[in-house]
Parts: structure tokens; sequence; C-alpha cells
């Protein structure tokens, strides 16, 4: 189950794309049709919200629509839409895991920078933006403009103190999130947040992939492609902290609730890891993709 938070002439809904990926079916305008009443919400942090019964509410009404013809009003090209990010704009600040890999921290520094404790900072909501929107070069504010592909997390239960065998119990789904970072803004302020939240800099999408579908999130590809080239190749069986543990550590104390996003770090292979290093430039079209999940696609606008 693919969920998409898209836009038509009519506004914002979200929908449930279908196997082959042509089709957006939209979850609240097929109910309507199917019980003459609908309440599935337009806002996926709100359906998130509802748990199992709005996944469950959704397999029924796609059922019931795949039974009453694919070309009615409540199916739509996709092709035909804007994608936004499935959470456009999440509650609080996207939650990011630093230094993953061993090997990106190591391209980072040296093995001395592999961490011992799971490393958290965050990207202000305001950052977000979706599959195929166009990142802003942020020309004057930052010369090292770079890329990170990353799995992302969405919490779909609320918990804290959650335990390691219960983690993945509080897991919605899965998405793609490019953490694009200004590293220059990183060395000059000592931190992450500045370099790290400039508007356009959490590309996310293209879809939340149910977590039904992925039985095990820490054995999933990861690729990035800068202009077609690789960049990125890795599994994120090499996570050095594993989603489990991510969500247990940042549950000690601190509720996680529904609709929160984790992105869970980086491969090697980021522009600054280069010698010299390879930042993004205007026109540069970076491709994200992770197994079982998709590709999340966005290019830099000279701006």
């Amino acid at each position: 189950m693919r969920f998409v938070t898209a836009k038509d002439g009519q506004g914002f809904f979200v929908g449930l794309v279908n196997e082959t990926g042509d089709r957006v079916l939209h979850l609240a305008k097929a109910e309507q049709k199917k019980t003459g009443t609908s309440s599935i919400p337009a806002s996926m942090i709100d359906c998130i919200a509802l748990g199992e019964e709005f996944v469950e509410k959704a397999r029924e009404v796609a059922a019931w629509a795949a039974d009453n013809g694919q070309e009615e009003e409540w199916f739509f090209p996709i092709e035909s839409l804007t994608l936004l990010a499935p959470i456009p704009r999440p509650a609080k600040n996207i939650f990011c895991v630093g230094k993953n890999y061993a090997e990106h921290a190591i391209e980072m520094g040296s093995r001395e920078d592999i961490p011992e404790h799971v490393m958290v900072f965050t990207k202000a909501p305001t950052s977000v933006i979706g599959h195929e929107e166009t990142i802003l070069r942020h020309r004057g504010i930052t010369d090292e403009l770079d890329y990170e592909g990353e799995l992302a997390v969405i919490i779909g239960k609320r918990g804290r103190g959650i335990k390691r065998e219960d983690a993945l119990k509080h897991v919605f789904g899965y998405t793609i999130i490019n953490d694009v970072t200004a590293r220059d803004l990183q060395s000059r302020h000592k931190q992450f947040f500045i370099g790290k939240s400039l508007d356009t800099t959490c590309p996310m999408g293209p879809w939340i992939v149910h977590s039904s579908v992925i039985e095990n999130p820490n054995r999933l590809n990861i690729e990035t492609k800068v202009n077609g080239e690789i960049r990125q190749s890795s599994n994120t069986e090499n996570f050095i902290f594993p989603v489990e543990e991510i969500i247990e550590v940042l549950s000690r104390g601190m509720t996680l609730e529904p609709g929160d996003v984790i992105a869970t770090g980086t491969p090697a292979g980021v522009g600054k890891g280069f010698k010299p290093p390879r930042f993004l430039e205007p026109g540069d079209t970076i491709e994200i993709s992770v197994g079982q999940i998709g590709t999340l696609s966005n290019t830099v606008e000279n701006m």
C-alpha cells in the first residue's frame, strides 16, 4: 500500500497508488460513492492517527473501487496530479540520525568519528518539499549545498519508553528523504540545525509505503544518483543503529506521535566526501531510490 498526499483541481487529498503505479485512488471520494459519506481525512497525519482503522478502511475502499471501474471519478492518472510530500508539513521537526553508516562517518572524518551512541539532530518542518519539486540553490547563503539519500520512518502509534522488540509496531510506514545540507553553514555555526533547515532542503516522498509491505527496514538497497551518475550505493543492513534501536533511543523519556518523521542516516558518497568535493549546482537532478519504496527525484534551481 502506497499512500500519497496529492493535489488536483479541487484541492488536496490522501490517495492510494494502484499496483501498476499509474493511477491514484481518491480515498475520500471513493468512500463517499460507496457508503454515501466519508470519514477519511484530507490530512495524512490525521489518517495516520486513526491507525489500523484507516488502513482497513483504505483496503475496503480500494477493493470496492477495483470492482466498480478504474475509469470512474475516484481514480486519477498519476501524471495528472501534483504529488506533495506525503506529510507536507510535519507537526514537529524531522528527527535525523547522523553518521549511521560507518563508511560515511569515515568519509566525513576518520574511524574515530564512528559514533558509539545514536547521534540525533533535526530539520525544520518548513524545509519539506515533495517529489519533483525544485531545491533552491540558496546562492549567497551557501557555496556547499550537498545531498544525502536516506530511508525515512513514519511513526504511526504514540509511545514513550518503547522497547526495541516492540519498536516496529509503532511504525506506520516508510518513505525517502534527501537530507540536503549546507556544509559551510554546518562548519560556520558549529551545529547542524541552520545548515540542515534552509527552505526546500528536505525533499520527501514520493509516497509512504505501509509497514505491512516491508518486512525488514534494515535490509533495503539504497542508491543516490546525481545527473544519472551513481554517487551512493549501499544497503540499510549497514546501519550502525537499526531502526528498532533508533526508535527505542528517541522514545526514552520523549513521546513519539503519529506522523513523526525519522530520517535514518545516509551512506558514503556525499558530495563533501569526494576530493575535490562535488557540491550541487543549478540544473543538477538528484534521484534517490530505496528498495520496496521507489524513487524520489528533485532538481536544483538557480535561486
